[in-house]
């Protein structure tokens, strides 16, 4: 009896093994409400610089890939559950994540900044200047108290279930208001409607808005901030079990790295270079 149920699981798991190897189709999931990241257009199609990366890395790895949206509270227990095969939604590598999924090697960095509203009465700030929250040294901690004390009392929006949702908590939860939003586009509303004050979220993202007629009325605020629970750049998510296509998918980052494709589809999509041998 224990024989033979060993060799039944033997064989599932050898089946499986093969299904794996002989994998012909994906399912990517993005977001779609993170500009350029990835939106989705009139047409109801997933577009931007996630979707266009993920094309080409499925070309070099050979495989046919289907493109869907996934809302980002979600995204991560509905790969887990295979809903789908892998994330490409401009989600950060964290050691947080790496605990429910796997991740690739970087395919683009980037930063975070401070949105506000341009009627509020707040000190100025160099809004060009970094700050990388990996370490905290005594400089860096006197800009953080500088911003504390700037935003004492206002209302900040942020999405839910994102690192900068955790890092905007870390540094003015005890000074300010924060409120989670399940889509950058809800938050956009509601600061137009200066139901809050400003938010922190990705600066690429926050530029595609500024940029709009709607977001004349905000504008960028303190330094850009990275590093810390943001880790080294922006993977591709996998199920922890997916080792080899873990594999696959470094091998085909390093190859558009190397021939200059994610600097094209990154300076295309974001009007600067944020490919690996860049952001890292």
């Amino acid at each position: 009896m224990k024989r033979t149920l060993l060799l039944a699981l033997s064989l599932v798991v050898c089946a499986n093994n093969a299904g794996a190897m002989d994998r012909k189709t994906l399912t990517i999931a993005s977001e779609g409400a993170s500009p350029p990241w990835n939106a989705i257009t009139p047409q109801g199609e997933l577009a931007g610089f996630d979707i266009d990366v993920g094309r080409d890395l499925c070309r070099r790895m050979k495989f046919e890939c289907t493109f869907v949206p996934q809302d980002w509270d979600g995204i991560i227990p509905a790969l887990t559950v295979g809903k789908f095969d892998a994330i490409m939604s401009g989600m950060a590598i964290t050691e947080k994540r790496k605990k429910s999924i796997a991740f690739s090697k970087p395919y683009a960095g980037g930063f975070n900044q401070l949105v506000i509203l341009k009627d509020l009465d707040l000190p100025p700030t160099d809004t060009s200047a970094e700050l990388d929250l990996t370490t905290i040294d005594p400089e860096k901690q006197a800009k953080i108290e500088e911003l504390r004390a700037a935003l004492n009392g206002r209302t900040l929006g942020v999405l839910r279930s994102s690192n900068s949702e955790a890092v905007l908590n870390e540094l003015f939860g005890k000074v300010a208001t924060i409120r989670s939003y399940d889509s950058q586009d809800n938050m956009h509303l509601d600061l137009v409607a200066e139901r809050i004050d400003g938010g922190l979220a990705d600066y690429f993202t926050w530029k595609a808005f500024l940029d709009s007629t709607d977001g004349g009325i905000a504008t960028l605020y303190g330094p850009r901030l990275s590093g810390g629970l943001w880790g080294p750049g922006v993977g591709v998510g996998l199920r922890q079990d997916d080792g080899e296509l873990v594999a696959a998918f470094d091998s085909a980052i390093e190859a558009a790295t190397s021939d200059g494709t994610l600097k094209r589809l990154s300076e295309q999509w974001f009007k600067i270079d944020v490919s690996p041998q860049t952001s890292n």
